[in-house]
């Protein structure tokens, strides 16, 4: 089996780099769509209660739909490949993303709100100063349990024509190559592992900087 790995790398360096690149461009493009939507729902949500309960409602029960259900209900309309593949991985990813930051927003205590602005301080740096910073954690565990589901759920990308690591796994299913499933699964998870390992780095640091802890 060891063989087969060296063989394998020797053979096709190039090409495992590409999917592997392929991947990390679907993951952080679909990831980026999903913040530049959630991050701003989220506080527009925290702000109605009526507005939070009806798209956290919505967005919950997307999450219950299978990833690989999302890629393929994309192909009537968005077709085949690389665009298609980051839109429906950004609607897995949207969700944990809208929910945290409408509940980090909306659970900052209000007399920290009201000492604020008994200072003098205008909206706008009450949101950046005080907001922001105060909700940044839990929208970091929101990011972080998005960007793990969207690594996970790129290798599915291939299934319409995305590319990434699920390519060197799919072929090895239809080639019963077990070289070929370990080398796209172990790299996926190794991703995945990262992933989580530097966002709940980020994550630790934010808490200890704002609350000592």
């Amino acid at each position: 089996m060891t063989q087969a790995f060296i063989d394998y790398f020797a053979r096709n360096g190039t090409k495992y780099g590409l999917a592997a690149a392929q991947h990390f461009f679907i993951s952080i493009a679909a990831l980026a769509l999903a913040c530049a939507v959630a991050l701003p729902a989220g506080i527009v949500c925290a702000r109605t209660k009526r507005l939070r309960a009806a798209i956290t409602g919505v967005f919950a029960t997307l999450r219950i739909i299978p990833s690989l259900a999302v890629l393929l209900l994309c192909i009537p309309v968005l077709g085949t490949g690389m665009q298609p593949a980051v839109i429906a991985l950004a609607f897995l990813a949207i969700p944990p993303i809208l929910i945290n930051a409408t509940v980090a927003f909306s659970s900052i205590p209000l007399p920290v709100l009201e000492t604020a602005r008994g200072m003098g301080m205008s909206a706008r740096r009450v949101f950046f100063l005080i907001k922001a910073p105060l909700a940044l954690p839990l929208t970091l565990a929101g990011f972080k349990t998005a960007a793990i589901e969207v690594i996970a759920s790129a290798t599915l990308a291939a299934y319409i024509g995305g590319g990434g690591l699920g390519t060197i796994i799919f072929t090895g299913l239809g080639l019963m190559r077990t070289e070929l499933l370990l080398i796209g699964g172990v790299s996926v998870a190794l991703f995945s592992v990262a992933a989580d390992c530097l966002l709940s780095f980020m994550e630790n640091r934010v808490s200890l900087s704002l609350f000592g802890k």
